[in-house]
């Protein structure tokens, strides 16, 4: 199965998925969300509307927003990209089915992923008309990571870089990095929770919030998570002790991470079930000091756009490893039961 179109397809997708999340981020963190008021469209059009009836017409028909030509586009490259991922996800289920009587093909797998951009694509749409509701940006990124991390397995099982499976290795391995897994994807909620109510800077120092360790923070009003539809969320509604306490939970969560995933990669190194895997515990704790280092620069440097889309970057890079550790600790596939998983 190895360069089979399946497999090339699927790493394709993984490459364009992956530059997709942190296209998401950039669009998020530019305030260009609502760059495009509907939904496929932009004002109605395939395109940025740009001749003059067009925008005439935008007006008329959104008076209460301002056409931004430059939010716009990065609005709508996001969808284009988006719309390409969904096509290339069609194929590849497409192109399992056809295959699935071939011993080892992956077909259960790639129908979810389908289902799964099929869900993508309706939160990317609530995203724009409830707007910006944050319990559904941050649904979307986690869409977003979870399409990343199911089309890095199904490449990866596929035949996979020069980085095959090993013997699967005792279960106590595997659910250590399942916890470290399940912490990871906490923590990138979190993270999609305060940029999605705009606490990225509400504490802007460190270690230290305000000055302070623990400074007054309102946790009741910062995760209330459904506050009704019709309310327009673009640059947040909550006020700073609302906003502190998600960012202060985001800083704990990190610290967590960093134990929780830092540890494992320490014991993947020093107690290796496997020498590949000295390896992989490297690259995990490589992954995770960038992470924290790009996490601390963003507070720092006050929220500079590239470092704080590269902190996004982060996170997909860091589940990238996690996937991978998994995928060598999974052991060779089981021909028999391929067609299920």
């Amino acid at each position: 199965m190895r360069d089979s179109w399946f497999f090339r397809l699927a790493a394709f997708a993984t490459v364009l998925t992956f530059g997709l999340v942190v296209l998401g981020a950039y669009v998020r963190l530019s305030d260009a969300g609502l760059g495009c008021p509907d939904w496929p469209g932009c004002y109605g059009h395939w395109k940025v509307p740009d001749q003059a009836a067009n925008l005439s017409a935008a007006r008329e028909a959104y008076p209460e927003r301002q056409i931004e030509p430059a939010k716009a586009w990065k609005e709508m490259a996001h969808r284009y990209v988006a719309g390409t991922l969904g096509l290339l996800v069609l194929a590849l289920a497409i192109l399992a089915w056809q295959r699935r009587r071939i011993p080892g093909q992956l077909v259960l797998l790639p129908m979810v992923l389908l289902a799964l951009i099929l869900f993508q694509s309706m939160l990317g749409m609530l995203t724009v008309t409830w707007l910006l509701k944050p319990l559904i940006v941050m649904g979307h990124l986690l869409g977003g990571l979870s399409t990343l991390g199911l089309l890095a397995w199904i490449t990866l099982r596929s035949g996979a870089l020069g980085i095959g499976p090993g013997a699967a290795i005792a279960g106590r391995w595997r659910w250590l990095a399942l916890g470290a897994l399940a912490v990871l994807v906490t923590q990138i909620a979190l993270g999609g929770w305060t940029s999605s109510n705009y606490a990225a800077l509400a504490c802007p120092d460190f270690p230290t919030c305000h000055g302070q360790w623990w400074p007054e923070a309102d946790f009741d009003e910062g995760f209330i998570l459904w506050r009704g539809i019709g309310i327009d969320y673009e640059g947040g509604v909550l006020d700073n002790y609302g906003r502190v306490a998600i960012h202060l939970a985001h800083r704990l969560g990190a610290a967590i991470t960093f134990l929780t995933i830092g540890s494992f990669a320490l014991a993947l190194i020093l107690v290796p079930p496997r020498p590949v895997l000295r390896r992989a515990g490297a690259a995990l704790l490589g992954a995770l000091l960038l992470q924290v280092s790009l996490g601390i620069a963003t507070v720092m440097g006050h929220l500079p756009l590239p470092v704080a889309a590269a902190h996004n970057a982060g996170a997909a890079l860091l589940l990238l490893t996690l996937v991978g550790v998994l995928h060598l600790m999974a052991g060779a596939p089981q021909t028999r039961r391929s067609h299920v998983v």
